[in-house]
């Protein structure tokens, strides 16, 4: 019984710590991911450019959604 439990405890110590190890190092991963879009972003596209990048898949998701809508009817 007592082995049983040292056991128990040794296995939920043991994936608890690599849990936590794994947890960080998908957290790390994800911050450095979001540090190079942020560069990427920075150095590749200008505000306007983008502006207008999101205004026209905009105006394209409105004529998809009228289509949708049309074809609903």
């Amino acid at each position: 019984m007592e082995t049983g439990a040292a056991v128990l405890i040794a296995v939920i110590t043991g994936l608890g710590a690599v849990t936590t190890r794994l947890h960080k190092r998908i957290d790390d991963l994800d911050s450095r991911v979001d540090k190079h879009e942020l560069r990427v972003a920075e150095s590749y596209i200008s505000k306007s450019d983008f502006s207008a990048a999101i205004d026209r898949m905009e105006s394209h998701m409105v004529r998809i959604e009228n289509k949708l809508d049309n074809l609903a009817s």
